[in-house]
């Protein structure tokens, strides 16, 4: 089967009062690709960045915001220059903005399965199979037990076990329509019995 490449996310990037960086702005594209890897369903991202004016400041330092669409809302970083001047380097701005949203990213991303496993917690779970991983155990497919094909990213797999998920393994899982079909919120791994443990559960 052929592997499949996860929608790239939007990105909008502005140079306010400095002079447009392609090498900059393919940086913010790198850290935005490392950001999807996170948490594939970031519906846009925007970065903005600029030199704010301070008269009594020496060198040029950089202010960076980062805002993404998730579903249900935003993460936004902010970042201004700090008082060591790390931040007149373009890059380590960048660096610690970036850093800065995947943290929050990561926080939003358990409160949010958090609220999945509450609110799929009895008899909606579908019980499936999974019939294929991709190289880098990124991303996989699950097949229900209706035949159809529901996609799920390794940041769904509940405990982290997607390392050790593998074809043919059963799963429960919770689904949400995503911007291309089917996909699953949560996926939980299940034993050789999985179907009696999921009426029992």
């Amino acid at each position: 089967m052929q592997s499949q490449r996860i929608m790239q996310i939007p990105v909008e990037i502005t140079f306010r009062d400095i002079e447009h960086s392609d090498a900059v702005e393919t940086r913010c594209r790198e850290w935005v690709d490392k950001l999807e890897r996170v948490y594939d369903r970031i519906t846009r991202c925007e970065v903005i960045i600029g030199q704010p004016h301070h008269r009594h400041r020496k060198g040029n330092a950089f202010s960076i915001t980062v805002r993404l669409t998730i579903p249900g809302g935003e993460v936004v970083s902010s970042h201004d220059p700090g008082p060591d001047g790390a931040h007149e380097d373009v890059y380590v701005a960048l660096r610690d903005a970036f850093q800065a949203a995947k943290r929050q990213l990561e926080d939003a991303v358990r409160v949010r399965l958090r609220r999945d496993v509450k609110s799929h917690n009895g008899g909606d779970r579908l019980h499936g199979v999974v019939t294929f991983l991709d190289v880098e155990k990124e991303w996989g497919w699950i097949e229900p037990d209706d035949g159809r094909r529901v996609y799920f990213h390794r940041n769904s797999v509940l405990g982290g076990k997607m390392d050790g998920l593998e074809v043919g393994d059963e799963v429960r899982f919770a689904e949400e329509q995503g911007n291309e079909g089917p996909q699953a919120s949560t996926v939980e791994t299940i034993g050789n019995n999985g179907k009696h443990e999921l009426r029992a559960g």
